[in-house]
């Protein structure tokens, strides 16, 4: 009976803050990445046939870079207990955002060549061999990215300082970087399929799981001082 009434017993008011203040900046995070995405968000939704024109988006995603920042910002400082959604998203922009794109274009770029490169050989003899090689060359260059954005979002060390040890953290640790890749993916679907559901609801949540996993992945380069 006693044990009962303690499951019963109504959430601490520290539970319901901690709650409200996690849905708080998931909300406003959404509304944050979506002003600065806009630009390629409006693109893609003009352009009737986005993969036809795959170097000027390619080129044009480059303004996420800045935004994951910000977003990247927004869920370390969750973790420390603020919920001053606006500062830190517009400190992790500003701060981290030259370095962010910066990465962001060699990641795009790496991710663009390799593409082209499995095109070209998939029609070969040897394609079902090479093709395998590189979409793991890509996916590590997107993990890679997506690691260096979680280590500048909190850090000031410059890009090519953390490029190699990124690389050896996230192919030591593949048990965790496979499914934060498959976590992304499911973002980036959202967004491209249920526009207003994906950016309004999901892309924070997915974005959060992934930031927290990576963030584990190269925490001795975050806490490195």
């Amino acid at each position: 009976m006693s044990a009962a009434r303690g499951l019963l017993r109504p959430a601490r008011q520290e539970t319901y803050e901690k709650v409200f203040g996690a849905v708080y900046v998931g909300l406003m995070t959404n509304v944050l990445l979506a002003l600065s995405c806009a630009p390629l968000l409006a693109a893609l939704a003009v352009v009737r046939d986005p993969p036809a024109s795959w170097p000027f988006f390619a080129a044009l995603s480059t303004v996420c870079a800045p935004a994951l920042a910000g977003a990247f910002r927004c869920f370390a400082l969750l973790g420390e207990g603020s919920t001053a959604v606006f500062p830190a998203f517009w400190t992790g922009y500003r701060r981290a955002g030259t370095r962010a794109a910066g990465a962001w274009l060699a990641g795009a770029a790496a991710v663009s060549v390799l593409a082209v490169d499995a095109a070209v050989v998939a029609g070969t003899p040897w394609g079902p061999a090479l093709v395998p090689f590189f979409a793991t060359g890509a996916a590590l260059a997107v993990a890679v990215t997506v690691a260096v954005l979680v280590v500048v979002a909190e850090s000031p060390r410059r890009v090519r300082d953390l490029v190699r040890p990124c690389l050896y953290l996230v192919t030591r640790r593949w048990y965790l970087t496979a499914p934060t890749l498959a976590v992304l993916a499911l973002a980036a679907a959202a967004v491209l399929l249920k526009p207003v559901l994906g950016l309004l609801l999901a892309l924070a949540p997915l974005l959060y799981a992934v930031w927290a996993t990576t963030r584990y992945v190269v925490l001795p380069l975050v806490t490195e001082t």
